[in-house]
C-alpha cells in the first residue's frame, strides 16, 4: 500500500469571510503536513493536496464535518510521495477562472452522470462528448471521438459558441479533469439554449478510479508534480507525439526556458538531449532552468512567510 494520497476536490458553497477562512485553512494544512494548491473564493473551495494517508483522511473528515462542505466529493489517488513541493492557499474571485461569475452551479447546471452511467451513455448515437479543457490538456489525452475546443484558457469558451451550435439538438456531455469546469460550462450551455446537457461527475480522474478509464486515449494533464497521470487501465492508447522528434510519447514538460514555459510533449531521449527545452533557441536561453527529467518547476516562494503566503 502506498503511503501517500493525492486529493482532488471542489465545492460550490458560500464562504463569507474568505480572508479569515484562508488563514485558518492554511494553518490547518501546515499543521497536518499537507502540501498543494487551494483556492478560496466567496463561491466556494477548490484544491489539490497531497500528504500521508492518515493526514489526508483527517483532512477529508474535517472538511466534511463543516456543514458548508458536507457534500464535497474527493477524488482520492494513492501515491508514493508528496505530489507538491509547497503549500499555496490563495483567495481569488472564482474557484476556477471562468468568466461566468453570474452562474451559480447550485441553482442551474448540467445533469451529473456517475462514471458507470457515463460509460454507457457515451456510446449512444445522439450523444456528443465535449472536452472543456485547454489545448495543452486535451492534446495530452481525451476521450475517443470527443469534441475539443481551440482555447488557451477556460474563460475563452464563449468564443467557441458558434462552432458548438451544430450540436444543439444532441445530448451534450461535458467533461474535464475533476469536474469543476463542467459545473459552469454545462450551465453556460443551458443558458445559451442547449436543452440536453450532462456532465461527467468527478471528471476524468474519477472515471479512471471507478471505471478504469476505458476509452480515454492518452494521458490526463494534472496540476501537480506528476504533470500527467495515466487513467486508462483497460484499453490505453498513446495519442501525443514528441514536439521535437515526433515519436509517440506521454512525457510532458514545461519548457526549461522560463520565458517560453511551453506545455509540450518531449520524449525522454529528446528531453535529456535538449536539456528540457522545446527548441535549440530555448536550449541557449541564458535563463534556462536545470532539467531533472520531470520538466516540472515549482514556483518560488520569494522569501515570504509560508504561514502567510
Amino acid at each position: 500500500m502506498k503511503a501517500y494520497q493525492i486529493l482532488l476536490y471542489y465545492c460550490y458553497t458560500p464562504i463569507t469571510d474568505t480572508e479569515l477562512f484562508r488563514e485558518e485553512h492554511h494553518l490547518y494544512c501546515l499543521e497536518n503536513n499537507l502540501k498543494g494548491r487551494i483556492i478560496v473564493a466567496s463561491e466556494g473551495l477548490n484544491g489539490t493536496v497531497s500528504g500521508l494517508r492518515e493526514d489526508c483522511e483527517r483532512y477529508r473528515s474535517t472538511l466534511k464535518a463543516d456543514p458548508r462542505f458536507s457534500e464535497i466529493d474527493f477524488k482520492v489517488e494513492a501515491h508514493h510521495q508528496h505530489a507538491f513541493e509547497k503549500l499555496h492557499v490563495r483567495v481569488k474571485p472564482e474557484i476556477v477562472h471562468s468568466g461566468f461569475k453570474h452562474i451559480d452551479p447550485n441553482v442551474n447546471t448540467g445533469i451529473h452522470l456517475a462514471p458507470k452511467d457515463f460509460k454507457v451513455m457515451k456510446e449512444q448515437e445522439d450523444v456528443v462528448l465535449l472536452d472543456c479543457r485547454s489545448n495543452y490538456e486535451h492534446e495530452s489525452g481525451r476521450f475517443r471521438g470527443a469534441i475539443t475546443m481551440d482555447i488557451e484558457n477556460f474563460r475563452d469558451m464563449p468564443g467557441q459558441l458558434e462552432q458548438l451550435q451544430q450540436y444543439k439538438d444532441k445530448k451534450v456531455i461535458t467533461y474535464c479533469t475533476g469536474g469543476i469546469k463542467c459545473e459552469k460550462a454545462s450551465a453556460y450551455l443551458l443558458e445559451q439554449g442547449f436543452e440536453n446537457v450532462y456532465q461527467l461527475h468527478g471528471g476524468i480522474i474519477n472515471y479512471g478510479i471507478e471505471e478504469g478509464g476505458e476509452d480515454f486515449e492518452g494521458s490526463c494533464y494534472v496540476f501537480d508534480n506528476r504533470v500527467v497521470a495515466e487513467v486508462n487501465s483497460i484499453n490505453p492508447k498513446i495519442i501525443s507525439k514528441c514536439h521535437i522528434c515526433g515519436t509517440p510519447s506521454t512525457h510532458m514538460v514545461n519548457c526549461a526556458n522560463p520565458v517560453c514555459n511551453l506545455h509540450v510533449h518531449i520524449c525522454e531521449r529528446c528531453g535529456w538531449e535538449y536539456e528540457g527545452a522545446c527548441s535549440e533557441t530555448c536550449v541557449e536561453h541564458p535563463k534556462k532552468r536545470d532539467y531533472d527529467g520531470t520538466g516540472y518547476y515549482p514556483k518560488e516562494m520569494n522569501g515570504r512567510n509560508p504561514y502567510k503566503s
